[in-house]
């Protein structure tokens, strides 16, 4: 059974934001590589650095406009500070359970986080090559996908030779993995 946390965020021009996080995801340990964690602390950095000022700027020049109890831009703008706070919050959970992976320590025999897989789709024979990243790593653009993700779920612990069975949301696809390696 999961448990919930509540949290309450207290922004720093009043108010508060309550928010319930599933305590299962919380300190769920992450996997990054130098360059994803430097993304995620410089993503951080620009939420606190930036963003958290034009909030409290945004909420000052609402605040300014007259009376708070009809003022629709003025709760418009608390509510954005909370949801703003809420990211905040979760990134530095996030962070606080980052680990770096040492890629060149890896093992290639099976499928892992940050293994380059090669695979092949059984029924259509096409080729395909994915990275196996952390979620907030995750871009098919680039041939990132998630590790949280069904294909990755599904890959994750495989050898080169098997299969992965995988459900997706349109059915099911049978991948064979054929090469695994690292970057």
């Amino acid at each position: 059974m999961s448990q919930l946390c509540i949290f309450v965020v207290n922004p720093p021009l009043g108010g508060f934001f309550v928010y319930i996080e599933n305590v299962e995801n919380m300190s769920k340990v992450s996997y990054y590589t130098e360059e994803g964690l430097k993304k995620l602390r410089a993503e951080l950095n620009q939420l606190k650095d930036i963003e958290r000022p034009k909030a409290s700027h945004a909420i000052a020049e609402a605040r300014d406009k007259g009376d708070l109890s009809e003022n629709a831009e003025y709760d418009a703008a608390k509510e954005a500070q909370g949801m703003l706070e809420m990211h905040i919050a979760k990134m530095e959970n996030i962070l606080s359970n980052a680990r770096i992976i040492n890629e060149s320590e890896l093992d290639t025999s099976k499928v892992l986080i940050h293994s380059i897989v090669e695979l092949k789709n059984r029924s259509n024979g096409a080729l395909m090559t994915y990275t196996l990243v952390a979620q907030s790593e995750a871009d098919l653009k680039t041939g990132k996908i998630s590790v949280n993700s069904p294909i990755g779920m599904g890959l994750l612990g495989k050898k080169v030779g098997e299969f992965a069975e995988i459900i997706i949301p349109n059915g099911s696809i049978s991948l064979e993995i054929i090469s695994i390696s690292r970057s």
